[in-house]
């Protein structure tokens, strides 16, 4: 018999995750189309 619980529990985290990567902001935004490079939190700047 199946296990009904580890069924609903894997199910709904993968419902989750592509819930909150269909609902991020830069989904939208294509990184060429931007003037300036977007900093990423956690990187350091060029050093020139």
């Amino acid at each position: 018999m199946i296990d009904l619980f580890g069924i609903i529990l894997t199910h709904g985290l993968l419902a989750l995750a592509a819930w909150r990567l269909l609902s991020r902001a830069d989904l939208d935004c294509d990184p060429g189309t931007e003037k300036e490079p977007r900093k990423r939190p956690g990187m350091r700047a060029p050093r020139d």
